[in-house]
């Protein structure tokens, strides 16, 4: 699959990247927080919108996930979000008292 790498370190995709971490850290495969990425729901190779922030939502990057360990971004890969196993957890579960 070829990509366009340098959209995705453009001024514009990292102000919208920058925006959505603040706004919520909570991934959208395992929903665990402290996210660390942004990924693409609809992805671009399908014809997902390439910087709508509707189309983009925080995910474990490289790295993965510090809570469940699992590499959120690979899983997921260019598949819609519908056809990825998702967790369904509180994010409650995980604060403390």
């Amino acid at each position: 699959m070829a990509t366009d790498s340098a959209e995705l370190t453009s001024y514009e995709y990292r102000q919208v990247r920058a925006r959505i971490l603040a706004a919520f850290d909570v991934c959208i495969v395992c929903g665990h927080g402290a996210s660390n990425a942004v990924d693409h729901i609809h992805p671009r190779s399908k014809g997902g919108a390439k910087l709508d922030p509707d189309n983009l939502a925080p995910i474990h990057g490289v790295t993965g996930c510090p809570t469940c360990l699992r590499k959120c971004n690979s899983e997921k890969s260019d598949r819609p979000l519908a056809d990825v196993v998702q967790l369904h957890t509180s994010v409650d579960w995980f604060a403390g008292p």
